[in-house]
């Protein structure tokens, strides 16, 4: 009895040569995926970099109704979260938390007041955190949206 319950376990074991192939068409299937999981990630990152941006935008405005001029260049983003000039008329925060994101790649957004492009620039260097670039490397910034200017 016992031989025959020995027999039949170890003929529903896996062999070892049945686990390598398992483990191959693992691996080639992930291979397959990875790329594609991969060019989404580096899509989200550049969307949650372009909505942050608008939300900077948005934010930038509310300001200025409220003060009557957008930050100075030196005063930068953190009069959105913060009253650093302790200005009278200032009514934040006037963003939701009340913290300065950084961008996808973990960068600080550059601000710049007068803007080259409009009232005032945003910028994320993009996944190098060089200015420039092509690609995935490409900066992302308030002034290249479509058909909208920046600020008011």
């Amino acid at each position: 009895m016992k031989s025959e319950r020995f027999r039949f376990s170890r003929s529903r074991r896996f062999t070892l040569i049945e686990i390598v192939v398992v483990v191959v068409i693992i691996i080639l299937l992930a291979s397959l995926a990875a790329p594609q999981v991969l060019k989404h990630l580096r899509t989200a990152k550049r969307a949650t970099a372009q909505a942050q941006i608008e939300m900077f935008d948005q934010a930038l405005t509310s300001y200025k109704i409220d003060v009557g001029s957008f930050p100075e260049t030196d005063d930068g983003l953190q009069l959105l979260v913060e009253n650093v000039n302790q200005n009278e008329k200032w009514d934040g925060p006037y963003l939701k938390p009340a913290v300065i994101p950084l961008d996808p790649w973990g960068n600080a957004y550059v601000y710049v007041c007068p803007g080259e492009h409009g009232d005032f620039d945003i910028i994320s260097y993009g996944a190098d955190g060089a200015e420039g670039g092509e690609g995935e490397n490409a900066d992302i910034t308030n002034y290249q949206k479509s058909g909208s200017a920046s600020g008011m």
